[in-house]
């Protein structure tokens, strides 16, 4: 770790990038800008966010790629705002890919800045960072506003934590655009056994029988079957659907019920 010379009226900056060799030379990079003065960080989670308690910089340049875990939602940007909540936070992406820029922002990131962009630029986006301005090419400020125009699955949130998980909440995006099974699985790439799987892990955890309660539960328009998180009263969405997706059971006697239900959720799952 490396604590260079403090000037006034400089910004205070913790840099952490994916091994200790490249955040050496990201720090000694950026310490060349005369307005920044650069606090070197261990390239390990835990280690950059009992720097950031301590240090509490004006911003934080991280990479992506710190503590990679499999969801990939970026639960260290969240961990460094909650422990500081002024310092504000640049992501470094390896490429500037539509999920990756959607989750860093969503996370709480102020700005995010591909390895592809000139150099002398990343001092410019801390600064602006630093100002409270966002920082991201046009094309990621396309994607964010395709994101936003899209359907918040909020009524998936439990108070314990989400309702499913992050891939199954990819499930169900999936299906309120109206994806089939197929479909689905060239998407996030899996196989329709495994796409399946999830359906009926989604029906099981929301206690719903078919495709469009799913989707309808996730925008908050319906109630849980069984269960689970209260809904909040929302405007109504317009949701495309297959054509092939199970509707719900005539009333019937109980034993009937539960058959039909079994019934319609292998038929329901299916849809391809």
């Amino acid at each position: 770790m490396a604590h260079l010379s403090v000037l006034p009226n400089r910004l205070r900056v913790l840099a952490a990038d994916s091994s200790s060799l490249s955040t050496q030379l990201l720090v000694e990079a950026l310490a060349r800008d005369s307005h920044l003065h650069m606090i070197e960080s261990p390239s390990r989670g835990p280690a950059l966010l009992a720097l950031v308690k301590q240090e509490k910089p004006n911003v934080v340049v991280v990479s992506a790629n710190l503590d990679e875990t499999e969801s990939g939602d970026y639960e260290f940007v969240r961990e460094i705002l909650a422990l500081s909540p002024e310092t504000r936070v640049v992501v470094l992406l390896d490429a500037s890919e539509r999920e990756a820029v959607i989750k860093a922002f969503r996370a709480g990131a102020r700005g995010v800045f591909c390895r592809t962009e000139p150099f002398r630029l990343l001092g410019k986006c801390i600064q602006c960072v630093h100002q409270g301005q966002v920082w991201a090419s046009g094309s990621e400020l396309l994607y964010l506003l395709d994101a936003l125009a899209k359907p918040r699955f909020a009524n998936l949130q439990a108070k314990g934590g989400p309702l499913l998980s992050a891939r199954e909440t990819e499930v169900v995006g999936c299906l309120a655009e109206g994806l089939t099974n197929r479909e689905i699985a060239q998407r996030l790439k899996l196989t329709e056994h495994t796409v399946k799987n999830y359906l009926f892990r989604i029906f099981d955890k929301l206690g719903v029988s078919s495709r469009v309660e799913v989707v309808l539960y996730a925008l908050g328009n319906v109630g849980p079957q069984a269960p689970a998180a209260s809904t909040r009263d929302r405007s109504p969405e317009i949701i495309r659907v297959p054509s092939k997706s199970a509707d719900s059971e005539p009333d019937d006697s109980s034993e009937d019920r539960a058959r039909k239900l079994s019934r319609s959720r292998f038929s329901a799952i299916g849809a391809d």
